[in-house]
């Protein structure tokens, strides 16, 4: 008997795969009907008849989920999964790719700043027996020069703490092959940092480069503090090197301050004066309060993340799913 860990061998590649489309949505109701026609018009022209787009609405304030019914009334590979509140984006890619039924699952904005061409590309990769296909941009242009450079930090960093390397300058856009997603399907997270869930799995890939557009319309909903916040959650996620990081610092500190104790008891004995330093400390002081701090910070991050983990929450909560042929 199989182990619930253990996924199903490679299958033959089908000619005429199903292509799951997941989509989050999030007060994009200026996107939507570009989207929509602009996906459409780009699978009919490669040639995918079977497909379905799995649109998640994720809390939206606005109309979005009115246009989102609306379509899914009239075409019938239009699937709308409609979560009970902004949940974020990691659970409604999570709620997006459990309620795919595809051969293959293809998570995408849609803003279309990651172009649809691209997928016929994917499939063609997967056909030559890849399980993941990663798009990455090559040219990031249309990012702000803060968004570019942050971003180049972020990846460094992260690869260089942690034991899964997230690819550069790869995103949520990707073709991934059903065993990959029943492979997802298995991990437990409640907090979901979806990148390096994407390449902790693992399985054969290879990478497709395409330069990145401009928004059709709306705006980015990850800017200033969330994305600070975003690379703090991915960091917490796949690497205790903070917890290290803040051991060696205290042993360093703590070497510090018995050298310079020592030197003042050196000093005092040959000099017979006390020398009283009330700036340097006050000075050293603020500097160990302050490291004492950001140390029961990081320590905070990873107690919070075992007490949110501990409650055992759904990571998202679906209110409903429309359909063409629901009544």
């Amino acid at each position: 008997m199989r182990s619930n860990s253990e996924i199903a061998t490679t299958q033959p590649r089908v000619s005429d795969p199903l292509v799951s489309i997941v989509v989050p949505f999030y007060n994009e109701t200026e996107t939507i009907s570009f989207f929509y026609e602009t996906i459409t018009q780009v699978l009919a022209e490669m040639g995918i008849r079977r497909y379905e787009l799995v649109c998640v609405n994720d809390g939206s304030k606005d109309d979005t989920l009115l246009k989102l019914v609306a379509l899914s009334k009239t075409d019938d590979q239009v699937r709308v999964v409609d979560l009970s509140r902004n949940f974020g984006k990691g659970a409604a890619l999570t709620a997006g790719v459990d309620e795919s039924v595809g051969d293959v699952v293809v998570p995408i904005d849609c803003d279309l700043q990651d172009p649809p061409q691209l997928i016929g590309v994917m499939l063609d990769r997967w056909r030559q027996g890849f399980d993941v296909v990663l798009a990455k941009r090559s040219d990031r242009s249309s990012d702000s020069y803060l968004k570019r450079v942050t971003a180049g930090a972020f990846y460094r960093v992260h690869n260089k703490l942690s034991d899964t390397n997230i690819p550069d300058n790869v995103g949520d856009f990707r073709l991934m092959d059903r065993r990959v997603v029943d492979a997802l399907k298995l991990l437990p997270e409640r907090r979901r940092f979806m990148k390096g869930l994407f390449a902790w799995v693992g399985f054969k890939s290879t990478v497709v480069e395409y330069a990145r557009e401009q928004r059709v319309a709306g705006t980015t909903k990850f800017s200033g503090f969330k994305l600070v916040n975003f690379a703090i959650e991915g960091i917490t996620s796949f690497s205790t090197a903070p917890l290290r990081l803040t051991t060696y610092m205290g042993l360093v500190i703590s070497a510090a301050a018995f050298l310079y104790a020592m030197y003042i008891i050196l000093r005092t004995m040959f000099h017979g004066v006390d020398w009283p330093g009330y700036s340097s400390m006050l000075t050293v002081i603020l500097f160990l309060g302050g490291i004492q701090l950001i140390s029961v910070g990081i320590v905070g991050e990873y107690v919070g993340r075992i007490y949110m983990e501990s409650k055992q929450r759904p990571i998202y909560i679906i209110q409903g799913r429309y359909q063409k042929d629901d009544t």
